[in-house]
């Protein structure tokens, strides 16, 4: 059980101070699996949290954060792999490609990336998820207005 809520925990550290944490607004669930998905200005990041996963801390950059984890009946879902693509296009259908990079901590998973972003800039994203050991990716998309100012 520590484990999980570990998991759990350094996942809430990349979600910046001030987030609402509603189970609509940050994550989806689609079949057996819950993916938690965040995006927000890398400043919002503490200094020593950006410093240990080489994240530059800037108002003009982006990053997301995505959680895949597997229904397990009674417990808290178990962190699992994922081949993961995504993109964001903004309002001018200007396309930015993310490349997620993985990050295994513990018993957590999570995939992270950095991108640029402009003061009240909307993107939209879109994430492929393919879960090691399923067939077939699904989608999960999310819209962000990010304020740099």
């Amino acid at each position: 059980m520590f484990r999980y809520l570990k998991a759990w925990f350094v996942a809430l550290l990349l979600i910046p101070a001030g987030a609402a944490l509603a189970d609509d607004e940050y994550s989806r669930t689609v079949g057996d699996y819950v993916v938690y998905y965040n995006a927000f200005t890398t400043d919002t990041l503490a200094p020593q949290v950006a410093k240990q996963y080489g994240i530059k801390r800037s108002r003009n950059r982006g990053m997301f954060n995505i959680a895949v984890q597997k229904k397990v009946m009674g417990m808290p879902g178990k962190p699992v792999k994922a081949k993961i693509t995504g993109r964001a296009v903004n309002l001018n259908n200007q396309v930015k490609n993310l490349k997620p990079r993985e990050i295994l901590d513990g018993t957590a998973i999570y995939y992270i990336g950095e991108f640029p972003v402009a003061h009240r800039e909307t993107l939209n994203f879109e994430f492929r998820i393919q879960p090691e050991g399923e067939p077939e990716p699904f989608t999960i998309k999310f819209r962000k207005t990010f304020y740099t100012n």
